[in-house]
């Protein structure tokens, strides 16, 4: 029988999807490789998340329900993932010493 501290240490995942301007998804991804994947793989080192994934839907769907990118975060388990970020905004800093280029494009 699982008890309810198993369950708290189990991975926990959480799905978060963008949806680009018409015309401007191709420069919504290299702004987010170039500023906010780093950001999110550096997490992973630190062992926060477990893994990042990220990709485009295979079919075209009704524009009510279209999104461009799933960005899927597993967390080590689901009190990390609603923690504070505690490190982020020095993972920010210390990868994004143009804070004012980094804020801008983010």
């Amino acid at each position: 029988m699982t008890n309810a501290y198993d369950l708290l240490n189990q991975p926990y995942a959480i799905e978060y999807y963008y949806k680009a301007k018409w015309g401007h998804a191709d420069e919504f991804i290299a702004l987010f490789k170039k500023n906010h994947l780093p950001v999110l793989l550096k997490q992973v080192e630190n062992g926060r998340f477990l893994s990042v994934t990220a990709v485009r839907p295979r079919y075209h769907t009704t524009e009510d329900g279209r999104w461009d990118y799933r960005v899927t975060i597993v967390f080590k388990n689901v009190l990390a993932a609603h923690e504070p970020p505690e490190g982020e905004a020095a993972i920010k800093r210390a990868l994004y010493p143009d804070q004012e280029t980094f804020q801008r494009e983010e």
